[in-house]
């Protein structure tokens, strides 16, 4: 059994908390904030113990949940990691590039398990098309949010937009080539609503666009390839995916759908919904993260993939900024 403690039992830490307790290959531990008032309210409400510093929790565990404000991240995670204590951190994985490279170093020399929260992995509507993407080469996706003080103390692109980021890096196997961007600060001091172009070394095109001062939420992409288009709504857990297939004879059904496209030949579209079991994604992370423990196997979503995504997030900040001052 694995001996883990958590950092930071704001919103999110709770549901963390929570979830941990329910994962038989955990054993929790305890947790830290520096936060009193939230501390004893989590003490009462979860019947588990606080401790006074991170230090001391560090000492007690076998690996760590780090779920405190993304300022906070590096110096608990290279506290814990110092200590070769497995590390899971929230997203985005820290709050500057040079800590980035800095957890990702140490992790390195500790030769432990370090997995990054990126939980949109985790989405059963996500892991139910997986299988279907090939070599995607036009992405668009959509996040919106309603206005939320709560995370506001950030760029939307590290609050929500890097959530796609990491999506989309995760489905198109090449090097990012060009990046353009722009947003505007509509209630915050930084920007509330994004759209970036993120181009890539084999062709494909990704077009992110995030907002926190929406009407209405929405979280929504859409994946185009060769003879397919598969739509992902992260929200609503639902999935369409439209295949065609080359045919040489008259299909089956007289009321398929076909495309005749002369000497190329005849297409049939097929339309798929997949299946889409209730799960928990954040509960599916932290098992993930213990199973890659316990079996000494690779992390979902490596400190290299949260740093792969921080760039990428920060290289749109920087075209944004740029964009504003000109």
């Amino acid at each position: 059994m694995i001996k883990v403690g958590l950092f930071g039992v704001g919103h999110l830490g709770k549901i963390h908390l929570k979830l941990l307790k329910e994962i038989p290959q955990f054993q929790v531990v305890g947790f830290f904030d520096p936060d009193k008032e939230k501390s004893q309210k989590a003490q009462n409400d979860f019947n588990i113990p606080v401790f006074a510093s991170a230090d001391e929790l560090i000492s007690k565990c076998d690996a760590i949940d780090i779920v405190a404000p993304t300022i906070a991240h590096h110096e608990v995670a290279m506290k814990a990691l110092k200590n070769s204590k497995h590390v899971f951190i929230e997203k985005p994985l820290s709050n500057t590039i040079e800590e980035a490279k800095e957890i990702m170093t140490i992790a390195d020399e500790a030769d432990v398990k370090v997995q990054v929260g990126h939980v949109e992995r985790f989405n059963p509507a996500f892991l139910s098309v997986k299988h279907y993407f090939d070599n995607p080469m036009f992405i668009e996706t959509h996040r919106l949010a309603q206005f939320n003080p709560r995370g506001t103390d950030v760029s939307v692109v590290l609050d929500l937009m890097i959530h796609d980021i990491d999506i989309v890096l995760s489905v198109v196997k090449a090097n990012v080539k060009k990046i353009n961007a722009s947003g505007v600060a509509v209630v915050s001091d930084s920007p509330d609503i994004t759209s970036a172009r993120i181009e890539f070394d084999n062709g494909a095109v990704a077009n992110l666009t995030a907002s926190r001062i929406s009407l209405k939420n929405m979280r929504k992409s859409r994946f185009f390839q060769r003879d397919a288009y598969i739509s992902v709504d992260f929200l609503e857990k639902k999935t369409e995916i439209i295949r065609m297939k080359t045919i040489t004879e008259e299909p089956s059904d007289p009321f398929a759908m076909t495309i005749d496209l002369g000497v190329k030949g005849t297409k049939q579209i097929f339309f798929d919904n997949p299946a889409i079991p209730e799960t928990n994604a954040i509960k599916m992370e932290l098992e993930s993260f213990a199973n890659s423990i316990i079996n000494n196997t690779q992390t979902a979503i490596t400190a290299e993939d949260g740093f792969r995504s921080l760039d990428v997030a920060f290289k749109i900040m920087e075209k944004m900024k740029f964009s504003v001052e000109k």
